[in-house]
């Protein structure tokens, strides 16, 4: 592969431009405007897994921003939560990760995270994970007192928990790498990038 001019993250997720940024990588960010509720309701009703949904909404992003910027290597990234066989998707209003929260406690869930790289409209490269989360059985008041803590940031969250703050008190047992979780396979990632030398070696 020769060296692309750009490096673009197609996603407005702040977490995953932070993490690329505090690696070290710099990247333009131009969001994809994919209709994710439509293609995972269509997946859904196709038997795909919550691992098949984020791999192939990571990669409809990546080649959509890619089809626009010629020679551009774009990076693009999505994040499922699968608990008892549904997927959820990000709260709303805190009303809705309390509900999301209750669901959870005291059960394994798991996080299908999908990473992709498109150039000139085509995928060259992807990867998926699925950490596995459990959460404690809390109590109705620690949920509420929860909430208060981390206020509207659990909003940006599917599971309604940011594992980097107080969210971290939610979990009994993590499997997983701790990048992932967050949004993003940063190691798999960093590899590929360095393996093409967009990154030094």
């Amino acid at each position: 592969m020769s060296k692309p001019s750009r490096l673009i993250l197609a996603s407005a997720s702040k977490s995953r431009a932070n993490l690329l940024r505090a690696a070290g990588v710099a990247v333009e960010i131009i969001p994809a405007h994919t209709d994710e509720d439509s293609i995972k309701v269509s997946l859904k009703a196709e038997d795909a897994t919550a691992a098949q949904c984020a791999e192939t909404l990571a990669e409809l992003k990546a080649i959509q921003v890619s089809q626009r910027h010629d020679n551009a290597l774009v990076i693009g990234a999505d994040q499922m939560l699968e608990c008892d066989g549904a997927w959820f998707d990000k709260p709303t209003d805190m009303a809705g990760a309390r509900d999301h929260l209750v669901a959870m406690r005291g059960k394994t869930h798991a996080l299908p995270t999908a990473v992709a790289v498109a150039l000139n409209g085509a995928r060259i490269w992807h990867h998926v994970a699925v950490p596995r989360l459990t959460m404690r059985p809390f109590s109705d008041t620690f949920i509420d007192g929860y909430l208060e803590l981390a206020g509207p940031a659990v909003l940006t969250s599917v599971g309604a928990y940011q594992l980097e703050g107080p969210g971290a008190q939610l979990f009994s047992r993590i499997d997983g790498d701790f990048f992932t979780i967050l949004g993003l396979p940063l190691l798999e990632l960093l590899a590929f990038l360095r393996e093409n030398e967009v990154v030094a070696r």
